[in-house]
């Protein structure tokens, strides 16, 4: 059981990774680059002249962006190991794994480690007002784990009590409230903060789906390979 849960997660989930940060190096990193403009200065806000909202990034930075792949993969390896260890669990619970199970626990994985922080948190780009970091992680970590609680008591619940609980789980870090600047100032244009916030909820939901049908596709054949007669 353990050897399938980590060849499945990881190699689920490495796969998944290389695709989310070309995702990332396609759709999120150009915003990202034209954000880094104002932060520098090379670019100003509500200057006197006029500034194109496609600005090109700049020249392809390779030990970055080879970084950047790396760091995605092994994050989504993480994911991968993570979420083929909760599928086994299902699985010896009676559920069966399968595509369609698989993407529903990875736009559930989405909806606790990205969509349910980002009520509080949105995706930042550099430049723009924060408040403590250490403050926000706590936050978020609390977030992300009263979330998935809360989602694995809707899906394996069986009373109105465990729902009622998953219910306030969801909503209790939102009423706490995350941490915030005590004043909102930056060089970003918010056309720009709410662009990289788009793009970067929208390819962290693609990739999530994507995880979820290569984890429960890894799952299904090895369990298929478990079950064929051995031959000596």
């Amino acid at each position: 059981m353990f050897s399938r849960i980590l060849t499945s997660g990881l190699i689920a989930g490495a796969a998944t990774g290389l695709i989310a940060a070309l995702l990332q190096l396609w759709f999120v990193q150009p915003v990202l680059l034209h954000a880094e403009l104002y932060e520098s200065g090379q670019l100003i806000h509500n200057g006197a002249q006029a500034v194109s909202a496609h600005q090109p990034p700049g020249d392809f930075e390779w030990t970055r962006n080879l970084l950047s792949v790396l760091f995605t993969m092994l994050t989504y390896a993480g994911y991968g190991l993570m979420l083929t260890a909760l599928l086994a669990v299902a699985e010896a619970r009676g559920h069966v794994v399968t595509a369609q199970q698989g993407l529903i626990w990875g736009i559930a994985g989405f909806v606790t480690m990205q969509l349910a922080p980002a009520f509080g948190l949105a995706p930042e780009v550099p430049g723009v007002a924060a408040a403590d970091v250490g403050q926000r992680a706590i936050w978020w970590l609390g977030t992300a784990a009263a979330t998935g609680v809360a989602l694995w008591l809707i899906a394996f619940g069986r009373s109105a009590l465990t729902w009622g609980v998953a219910v306030v789980l969801i909503l209790a870090p939102h009423v706490i409230g995350a941490p915030q600047p005590d004043a909102y100032a930056g060089t970003v244009p918010p056309e720009l903060s709410a662009e990289f916030a788009g793009r970067a909820l929208g390819t962290g939901l693609m990739a999530w789906a994507m995880l979820g049908l290569a984890v429960a596709w890894f799952w299904q054949r090895d369990t298929a390979h478990a079950a064929l007669p051995q031959t000596a």
